[in-house]
């Protein structure tokens, strides 16, 4: 069945004359006549049943129905131009589109990636954010990579490392001390994670401690930021070592207690089922994998 779309020629027209308000701005932007402009938009209206620009000897202004179809073809094109530019771009190479939980890509993936270009010359890799599990189905992502327990459907998981996150603040917070107790920590002001509501009462109770305040305090919802927080003397923040290791060797940030929150959850490489036979994908979860092994030995 043939598609109830206007000729892209005329979309281009309309939404240039819808930005400017202008069929001559319009004109001159696409290097095309004032006639032209009004030729192709004349043609969407007749297309749509629609009035899009009222006319007048002052100009043209969007009708109400113009300016809401203007905003959507607007998003619209933006999307396939940033497709096109996409695929013009992969010509000649394999890319992995891989999805990231923010603050593990930024601090502990990004820094090796390097090593994974220099054996993979052939692979690029794509980085984009994403705190929670989705249906690969419903995206153009290859892998992903998350904190949970690898329950994720029509999936094979890698598992990379646990977290083991510590109570970590600014060293002014420790005054004199080299460190706080449990009890001390808990009269502070507790920074939260979004994604680990719980992880607070998780360690004050591995410390057999019940804390009616533990799950207050205001919540953040990425590690960078809970790091900021902890930095500018906020508070206090569980957040694993390996994620602020710049911060902890500059001491703008310190271990307030050594204690480690320990759990079944780990991060993970999660390739859908469809996809595990890719040489590219191959490539890369051999060398995550054998890289998450050498960091696990080294700490």
């Amino acid at each position: 069945m043939r598609r109830k779309i206007p000729s892209t020629t005329a979309l281009i027209s309309f939404e240039a004359a819808a930005r400017h308000e202008s069929f001559t701005k319009a004109a001159q932007e696409l290097s095309l006549t004032q006639g032209a402009i009004c030729r192709q938009i004349a043609s969407l209206e007749d297309f749509l049943s629609v009035e899009l620009f009222r006319r007048s000897r002052r100009g043209v202004k969007l009708t109400e129905a113009g300016l809401s179809y203007s905003r959507r073809v607007a998003t619209q094109l933006d999307a396939v131009e940033r497709d096109t530019l996409s695929v013009m771009g992969q010509q000649g190479t394999n890319v992995i589109e891989l999805a990231v939980v923010p603050t593990f890509g930024t601090q502990w993936l990004l820094p090796r990636l390097k090593d994974f270009q220099h054996k993979h010359p052939e692979v690029t890799v794509n980085l984009t954010n994403r705190t929670r599990p989705f249906l690969f189905a419903d995206t153009d992502f290859d892998a992903a990579i998350y904190f949970g327990d690898a329950d994720w459907s029509g999936t094979e998981s890698h598992r990379l490392m646990g977290e083991n996150p510590m109570p970590v603040c600014s060293p002014s917070l420790l005054a004199d001390n080299d460190s706080l107790t449990p009890a001390e920590i808990a009269e502070l002001p507790l920074l939260q994670q979004t994604t680990r509501p719980y992880a607070w009462r998780q360690w004050f109770n591995s410390q057999h401690l019940n804390i009616p305040r533990d799950m207050t305090g205001p919540r953040y919802e990425l590690f960078s930021m809970l790091a900021q927080a902890a930095m500018h003397e906020m508070g206090i923040a569980l957040i694993p070592p390996f994620l602020i290791q710049r911060e902890l060797a500059e001491k703008r940030l310190v271990i307030a207690n050594p204690n480690a929150l320990s759990s079944i959850k780990a991060y993970y490489l999660m390739i859908p089922e469809r996809k595990v036979e890719s040489a590219s994908l191959r490539a890369f979860r051999d060398w995550l994998v054998n890289q998450a092994q050498s960091y696990s030995l080294e700490s």
